[in-house]
């Protein structure tokens, strides 16, 4: 996402959504408001949107994004986890579209000061919500050897995570993204590889401080549950750990049966509450990676509403 480029997958998330006149959406990660402005267009013109994300400086470039539509919007600072409740606080009725653009957009990644890049040498910060307590360097500098590879391997699939733990315990107090990725470097040379060898560190690390993949734990439900029949939920992930999450939730919810597969008789009453729209996740073209090789990785799935 972000000012830069075009939003990831924009124009498969608009067919998703078929965003309508007075219909009810809501962008769980409006970042600077790509997404959130080509639903409002579509849905001219009364469709009305809310915008939510837990990044300030995001909601101030979506603002005036989206200021032409102030009438129509509305955006608030929280976390997406709380969607249940913000819909009951501001009294909507249930939605007919919900995206939710996972993981960091291009906007954090380009700002320096955020720490989430090791282009430059940058305070270690990595936090969506520059208020939440724990940066980045508070987890580096505090947590123990066996805490710190259990993350770098868990979050980051590093296959050195017990190499890199012992030589950051070693190294601390490490506070600057300059610091860590040289010390990984100099660990892991490259050797002529295109992705720098602190790449899953640094994800790892991310997800950990933002704690990413809880967070769609959470909200999986929440946005099922605010969807009016027919309405849809789109959701773009950027690793294997985020789409997994969605993957499983999408197949467990889209099943009547949830039961073992050799029992005979259905004793769960489960019953399905969405179908999924596609069964594989739609990646970017060619040309939209040519434009944003950030896109490269995206997974788009989709699921709508069956039942009230």
């Amino acid at each position: 996402m972000g000012a830069a480029h075009q939003p990831v997958l924009y124009h498969e998330i608009m067919q998703a959504l078929q965003p309508k006149n007075k219909g009810y959406y809501v962008d769980c990660t409006l970042g600077a408001g790509g997404h959130a402005l080509g639903i409002l267009n579509a849905s001219k013109p009364e469709g009305k949107l809310l915008g939510i994300d837990v990044d300030p400086q995001a909601l101030a470039l979506a603002r005036e994004t989206l200021a032409p539509h102030e009438r129509r919007s509305l955006l608030l600072q929280r976390s997406y986890t709380r969607l249940s409740e913000i819909l009951q606080d501001i009294q909507w009725p249930l939605v007919n579209g919900i995206v939710l653009d996972l993981g960091a957009s291009s906007m954090q990644f380009d700002t320096p000061k955020r720490g989430f890049s090791f282009r430059e040498d940058a305070p270690l910060d990595m936090r969506f919500d520059p208020a939440q307590p724990q940066s980045a360097a508070d987890l580096i500098n505090t947590y123990s050897e066996a805490e710190l590879a259990e993350i770098i391997f868990r979050y980051g699939e590093e296959r050195a995570a017990r190499r890199i733990s012992k030589a950051i315990l070693r190294e601390r107090p490490i506070h600057t993204t300059g610091q860590l990725a040289s010390l990984i470097e100099k660990l892991l040379p490259r050797k002529g590889m295109r992705v720098h060898p602190a790449t899953r560190t640094f994800q790892a690390l991310r997800i950990a401080v933002n704690d990413e993949l809880g967070t769609i734990e959470k909200v999986l439900p929440q946005a099922v549950q605010a969807l009016a029949p027919g309405g849809r939920l789109a959701i773009i992930s950027f690793h294997s750990l985020e789409d997994r999450l969605v993957k499983q939730y999408f197949r467990h919810e889209s099943r009547d049966c949830i039961c073992p597969p050799r029992q005979p008789i259905c004793t769960c009453e489960h019953k399905a509450s969405i179908k999924e729209i596609v069964r594989k996740p739609i990646r970017p073209g060619d040309e939209e990676i040519a434009q944003n090789s950030r896109a490269r990785s995206a997974r788009l799935r989709i699921a709508e509403r069956i039942s009230g």
